[in-house]
């Protein structure tokens, strides 16, 4: 079984960066795509950006294209998302989501493990 914690997250003003981690213990997610999903107040819960187990493919929200870049190391059994450019409406609790075998996309039922989250918040 896989556990992940999220770690990264803090308040910031627009147009900074943040760089968001995602460490994996228990078994080894090398065979598993992962993404990043996210929480704002009020809002529904939003598919940010994904990666496919290999790495080798990559896919992001409109809300965050060109903002944001996805990756993982397989090794370190870690996943990471570089924010650039932030905008208040970043502003959101940010999860990490390892998806079930053989799984890849952007819905979250196809993701079985979750962190607890990790709070951004942008600031004018």
């Amino acid at each position: 079984q896989v556990h992940v914690v999220e770690s990264g997250g803090g308040s910031v003003q627009a147009g900074g960066s943040l760089r968001l981690s995602c460490a994996a213990s228990g078994d080894l997610i090398r065979s598993h795509s992962m993404a990043w999903f996210r929480r704002g107040p009020g809002k529904e819960r939003e598919f940010v950006a994904g990666i496919r187990w290999s790495g080798d493919q990559t896919d992001y929200g409109d809300s965050v294209k060109g903002r944001c870049s996805i990756s993982r190391n397989n090794d370190k059994n870690m996943m990471a998302l570089q924010m650039n450019s932030l905008e208040p409406e970043d502003t959101a609790v940010y999860y990490c989501a390892v998806a079930g075998f053989g799984y890849y996309g952007t819905s979250a039922i196809g993701y079985a493990c979750w962190g607890q989250g990790t709070q951004v918040t942008v600031f004018r």
